[in-house]
């Protein structure tokens, strides 16, 4: 009774963004992955386990809001919106922050996170979402907190994190790495430490590529430029001025302008991911970040595909 009353309250925008979220992510086919590793009933009395699907999306809300694991709890308890997202009534229980740190703790002890990644863009393929005309590059640096140092002398510092220069600036924490298709679609990504250096990866990224490849100049490889020109794959890196060049030529300069427009659409997941969730990583180590960094991309891509194929 109660349920229906409230059916038209919440936010409207928020309610009508996870309807079409709802419809666009194949939530069954992804929980069908994680159940091996997740049963649904301890065997131990008590409450069960909550349902894969509700746990996959409280997991994808998250990284669509950017919340922790005790904000989404609290926002369960006080959305309307989300509570309906996850078809949960006003009188069935919420989802503690435990449970939702228990849950993406399996998937990254399975190592299923790169399963589900190539799953979803399997699908998002499959839609038309994700199309095959070059690969853009690009990296950007997520800092962890330096630590202090404790009165035995030993630091609080994740000691997988480690440091950078970038603009005369000196940061502290990891790098990740990714690469997009043309539509700006995550189509790959590496999460390292911040000292690797951003064309470290290009060519695990680019692997397969056969039409184009675009990055900024910091991708600049005479070596990697003849590899890709063996394979018949159009370099579209940034060109810069090499030592005893005064100015770029106008062969140069018409480069860069073509290759600039599709290079630039590789930071639309980055910015989205300062707006959402900040310039820094939640967790301590590499793995961890890595995994939570492949679930960021599956929920970014779902998300930017609403803009591609708006219902």
């Amino acid at each position: 009774m109660t349920d229906g009353l409230l059916a038209d309250l919440g936010g409207k925008r928020t309610t009508a963004l996870l309807a079409q979220l709802d419809a666009a992510v194949p939530w069954h086919e992804l929980a069908g992955t994680i159940r091996p590793v997740y049963r649904n009933g301890t065997g131990k009395g008590g409450r069960p386990n909550v349902p894969v699907v509700v746990m996959l999306k409280v997991t994808f809300l998250q990284r669509w809001f950017g919340l922790s694991d005790p904000a989404m709890q609290e926002a369960i308890d006080d959305r309307l919106s989300f509570r309906r997202f996850l078809g949960l009534g006003l009188e069935d229980p919420g989802v503690d922050h435990a449970t939702i740190a228990l849950f993406r703790q399996r998937l990254h002890t399975a190592g299923l996170t790169a399963t589900l990644f190539d799953q979803a863009n399997r699908h998002l393929s499959q839609q038309g979402l994700i199309v095959r005309e070059g690969t853009a590059v690009d990296a950007t640096i997520l800092e962890a907190p330096k630590g202090r140092r404790r009165d035995d002398g030993t630091s609080t510092r994740d000691p997988s994190a480690s440091y950078t220069k970038k603009y005369g600036k000196t940061y502290h924490g990891y790098k990740a790495h990714i690469a997009t298709d043309v539509n700006g679609m995550i189509t790959d990504y590496v999460m390292d430490t911040a000292k690797v250096h951003d064309s470290k990866r290009m060519d695990q990224l680019t692997e397969g590529e056969g039409q184009a490849v675009y990055a900024d100049s910091a991708y600049v490889d005479k070596h990697r430029k003849a590899r890709l020109a063996s394979r018949g794959v159009f370099c579209g890196v940034i060109e810069r001025r090499v030592r005893g060049q005064s100015a770029l030529t106008d062969a140069q300069n018409r480069h860069n302008r073509v290759c600039a427009v599709v290079r630039a659409i590789v930071e639309m997941p980055f910015a989205w991911r300062k707006r959402t969730e900040g310039p820094r990583v939640r967790y301590r180590g590499l793995s961890k970040n890595g995994t939570d960094w492949g679930l960021w991309s599956i929920a970014y891509n779902f998300r930017r595909s609403l803009s591609l194929n708006p219902t």
